[in-house]
C-alpha cells in the first residue's frame, strides 16, 4: 500500500496527502471556515464521516449544511440521539433501527409498554442533556465475534448482525454511554444538533412483518436553522388542520366502515356529488376530444393477467383467486380486476382496424381492487378499491408525440387551468426488470422527451422509475401548503399489443402493431378528491361544492318565500337546501358556514316584499349584499359555468 494518496477536489484540483489522512484534515487544510462548517463528507460518491480515513487515491466533496445529503446525516445521529436518551430512561429498551427519512428520522424500540406523550416529552428533554455533552461520534469497526459479544443483550440487533455478508464491514459507533451497530455516516459530535423536535410515537411490527412482534416507534424531526424547524413545524400544523379523513367526516362526504373492510370508502350523498362532478367534468372534456368511452366487467378471468404480463409483477398487489367455478367452468380461476388495460386491447382486438382508424382512444372510469397491505391505507389517500379516470389510446408510431401533447394539455387544464395547482413533471426511464428489448424502450423514451421538449415544460429524470412495459410521464401536483402529490400519469407501451397481437393495416396493406398509451389525468379519484380536501380545506369551489347554496329563512312567515327562492335555484341547475329548522338564525348560519357551503341566501320580511336575497358568501370580508334573486341565481350560474376557484361574486359575478 502507497505511503500517500491522491484527493481531487470539486474544482478538479489534485493534492497529495498521507495515507490514512481524514476529510476534517483536508478541510481544515483548506481554510477554518470550511472546517466549522463541515458536516460529513462525500467519497467517491458515498457520504462518510468526516473522522474516517481515507486509504486510497480519492474523489473528496465536503458537504456542508448547504447540501441535501448532510441534512440526511444530522436526522440519522438526530435518531442515535434519541436511542441514547431512550437507552437512559428505559435501560432495558431493544434497539431496532433508526433511518433518516422525509423531513425526520424515526427509531424502533422493544419496550415493555407503549410511550405516552409525559414519556416523549422526558425523551426529548433528555435528548437535549445528550447534545449538551457533545458527546463525539466515534466510528469503529469490529469483527463478527467481537460484536455478538457486545450486542448479546440485543436480540434485534443480533439479528441484523446475522444478515451481514462476510465480506461486509462491521462498524459501530459510540456517543458518550451509547454504542450502536450502524453503518453511518455521522456528524462530528452530538453538538451539532440543534433544532429537531420529537412529534409521536406509533405502533410498528419489527422489519414490518405483523407475524413478528410490535415495537414502539418515535418520530422526530431535525434541522440546520431554527427557522427551518418552525417552517415545518407550521406546515405539520397546517397539515393537520387540513386533514381530509376530519374533514371528510365533518362535511359528511364519506366514511370508511369496518363491517365494509378497511380500504373500502363508502362515499356519502354530498361525497358522492364531488365524484359525480369530477366524472362528467373528464367525461365530457374527453370525448370533445374524441375519445371513445367504454365499460368492462370488474372480474376476468385469471389467464389474462398472465397474458398481459400483470400478474408475475403485480401480484402481490392483487387480491387472491376466487373460488373456482362449477359445470361448464369448473377448474376456471377468476380475479377482481386491479387495472383495465388488458381488457381495453380485447376491445381494440374485437375488429379489425386501418391506419386511417388510429389514433383510437378509450376511456372508462372504472372501478379496480388493489390488495394493499393494511399498514399503508390511509383515508382516500391510499385504498383497497380505486376509482381511475383510466384510458388507453392506441396509436401509429408517428402519432406518438401528438397524443402525448394532447394528454399534457389535458392535464394542465385539469391541474393548472381549472383547479389551479402548480406541478412538476418527471420523465421515468427502463426499470431493471422490464419486458422488451433496450431498441423500443430507446424509441418509447426519445418520443416521450420530444413531447415534453415540444411542450417546453422543465422536467427531471427518475432513472428506473418507469413500468415494466414502458417509460412514463409523472406529474406532482403541489397543494396549498407545497406538499407533492401523485397526479397524472402517461405510459407508453410497446408489450401489451404485442403480447396480445394487436394490428392495424397500413398503409402497406401489411399488418402493423400499434402503440398503447396509457393514462390517467386525475389519476385515482380517491386520492384526487383526498387531495382537493386538504388543499382548499373543504371550501370547495362552487362547481363542485356538495351544496351550493342554502337558503335561510329569519322566521317561519318567511318559509314559504324560501321555498320559492330554493324552487328557483333548483330549476336554474343549482344545488340548493332550505333551513328553516326552529333554530336561531345566528345557530344556522352557523351550521352553513361549518359545512363550508359557498352561499348562504337569507330571506326575511324584507327581503319577501323586495324579491331579494342577502347573499352570505363563504370566505368574505362582507357580512352580506342584497340583490334580486334572478341576479344571485345568474351569478352563481356564471360561477358554476367557469368552474372559477374562488365563491367571491364580485360585482360582475367573475372572482
Amino acid at each position: 500500500m502507497s505511503d500517500t494518496i491522491r484527493i481531487t477536489l470539486p474544482d478538479g484540483s489534485v493534492r497529495t496527502e498521507p495515507a490514512g489522512t481524514t476529510a476534517r484534515a483536508v478541510a481544515e487544510s483548506i481554510g477554518p471556515r470550511l472546517a466549522r462548517a463541515a458536516v460529513a463528507a462525500r467519497v467517491n460518491g458515498e457520504v462518510w464521516d468526516l473522522s474516517r480515513p481515507l486509504s486510497e487515491d480519492t474523489t473528496l466533496e465536503i458537504l456542508t449544511d448547504q447540501d441535501p445529503a448532510a441534512l440526511d446525516v444530522l436526522r440519522h445521529t438526530t435518531a442515535h440521539v434519541m436511542a441514547t436518551a431512550v437507552r437512559e430512561l428505559f435501560p432495558d429498551a431493544k434497539i431496532g433501527f433508526g433511518p433518516a427519512i422525509e423531513d425526520g428520522f424515526y427509531y424502533d424500540f422493544e419496550v415493555s409498554r407503549p410511550f405516552t406523550p409525559e414519556d416523549i416529552e422526558a425523551i426529548e428533554r433528555k435528548m437535549r442533556d445528550v447534545v449538551k455533552a457533545d458527546y463525539p461520534l466515534e466510528r469503529e469497526e469490529v469483527d463478527r465475534e467481537g460484536a455478538r459479544k457486545h450486542f448479546k443483550d440485543d436480540p434485534l440487533k443480533l439479528e441484523r448482525l446475522e444478515e451481514l455478508g462476510d465480506d461486509e464491514p462491521i462498524s459501530v459507533y459510540t456517543d458518550g454511554p451509547f454504542v450502536d451497530l450502524c453503518r453511518g455516516p455521522h456528524v462530528p459530535s452530538t453538538g451539532r444538533i440543534k433544532h429537531f423536535k420529537l412529534l409521536h410515537a406509533a405502533g410498528a411490527y419489527w422489519r414490518g412483518d405483523s407475524r413478528r412482534q410490535m415495537l414502539q416507534r418515535i418520530y422526530g424531526t431535525a434541522w440546520f436553522k431554527k427557522a427551518d424547524l418552525e417552517a415545518y413545524l407550521h406546515r405539520l400544523e397546517e397539515a393537520q388542520r387540513r386533514d381530509h379523513r376530519a374533514i371528510g367526516k365533518q362535511l359528511d362526504l364519506f366514511s370508511i366502515q369496518e363491517d365494509v373492510g378497511p380500504g373500502m370508502i363508502l362515499w356519502h350523498p354530498r361525497g358522492a356529488i364531488i365524484q359525480f362532478e369530477l366524472r362528467r367534468f373528464i367525461e365530457d372534456e374527453l370525448l370533445r376530444r374524441d375519445y371513445d368511452l367504454v365499460y368492462t366487467p370488474h372480474v376476468t378471468r385469471e389467464d389474462l393477467f398472465y397474458r398481459s404480463g400483470h400478474l408475475p409483477h403485480y401480484e402481490e398487489q392483487q387480491f387472491p383467486v376466487m373460488a373456482e367455478g362449477e359445470g361448464e367452468v369448473a377448474g376456471v380461476r377468476y380475479r377482481v380486476k386491479p387495472m383495465n388495460c388488458p381488457m381495453h386491447t380485447l376491445v381494440y382486438a374485437a375488429r379489425q382496424h386501418s391506419y386511417r382508424d388510429l389514433p383510437i382512444r378509450m376511456a372508462e372510469i372504472a372501478n379496480v381492487y388493489r390488495n394493499e397491505l393494511s399498514g399503508t391505507l390511509h383515508g382516500l389517500l391510499r385504498v383497497r378499491m380505486l376509482t381511475m379516470d383510466d384510458a388507453h389510446v392506441f396509436c401509429r408510431e408517428d402519432q406518438i408525440e401528438d397524443e402525448i401533447f394532447d394528454m399534457l394539455d389535458l392535464t394542465d387544464l385539469v391541474l393548472r387551468r381549472t383547479f389551479g395547482f402548480e406541478y412538476r413533471i418527471d420523465l421515468a426511464t427502463r426499470p431493471e426488470s422490464k419486458m422488451g428489448d433496450d431498441e423500443e424502450w430507446d424509441v418509447a423514451e426519445k418520443a416521450l422527451e420530444r413531447a415534453l421538449d415540444r411542450r417546453g415544460v422543465t422536467y427531471g429524470i427518475d432513472e428506473g422509475g418507469g413500468a415494466f412495459y414502458g417509460p412514463k410521464i409523472d406529474v406532482k401536483l403541489k397543494d396549498a401548503i407545497g406538499r407533492e402529490w401523485q397526479g397524472t400519469t402517461i405510459q407508453l407501451d410497446y408489450q401489451l399489443p404485442e403480447r396480445f397481437e394487436l394490428e392495424y393495416a397500413g398503409s402497406d396493406n401489411r399488418p402493423h402493431r400499434p402503440v398503447m398509451i396509457h393514462r390517467a389525468i386525475l389519476g385515482t379519484l380517491e386520492r384526487f378528491i383526498g387531495c382537493l380536501i386538504e388543499h382548499f380545506v373543504g371550501a370547495f369551489p362552487v362547481w363542485i361544492s356538495p351544496e351550493q347554496v342554502r337558503v335561510l329563512p329569519i322566521a317561519e312567515d318567511q318559509g314559504e318565500q324560501a321555498a320559492a327562492v330554493h324552487a328557483r335555484l333548483r330549476a336554474a341547475g343549482i344545488r340548493s337546501s332550505v333551513d328553516d329548522r326552529n333554530d336561531t338564525l345566528n345557530y344556522r348560519i352557523r351550521d352553513g358556514e361549518v359545512m363550508k357551503v359557498p352561499y348562504l341566501a337569507v330571506v326575511g320580511k324584507r327581503e319577501v316584499v323586495d324579491g331579494t336575497v342577502a347573499v352570505r358568501v363563504r370566505g368574505a370580508k362582507k357580512k352580506q349584499e342584497v340583490m334580486p334573486v334572478e341576479a344571485f341565481i345568474e351569478r352563481v350560474q356564471e360561477k358554476i359555468r367557469t368552474r372559477a376557484l374562488s365563491a367571491d361574486l364580485g360585482p360582475q359575478g367573475r372572482g
